[in-house]
């Protein structure tokens, strides 16, 4: 796991359990799992935009935006990061079309 993401992931974690008042993670996990899904989805509409009509700098801001918010989501959730990674790797050398088709069975 990356160095950047695993500290990222360890800071979210310490900042869940700050006041709302002291921390932006705090006061996202305070209003709960539908404001974080929220908060993840226009991240990631902002993202899709900067793709098609932004510039890279744009682009590599909102993909930031992206992945913080989803380690937010998943911390909520209890999910590690280490696990998103593990899936990762399982899936590592199968075809996507493989992939999609199995899941769909």
């Amino acid at each position: 796991m990356p160095d950047t993401l695993s500290r990222l992931e360890a800071t979210i974690a310490q900042r869940l359990l700050a006041s709302p008042e002291e921390s932006y993670v705090a006061r996202l996990h305070a209003k709960g799992l539908p404001k974080i899904a929220q908060k993840l989805g226009e991240e990631a509409t902002e993202a899709v935009i900067a793709a098609l009509a932004g510039d890279e700098a744009e682009l590599v801001g909102e993909a930031a935006d992206l992945l913080f918010h989803l380690l937010v989501l998943l911390a909520q959730k209890g999910i590690a990061l280490e696990q998103v990674f593990a899936e990762l790797e399982r899936r590592e050398g199968t075809s996507g079309l493989t992939e999609k088709a199995a899941r769909s069975e």
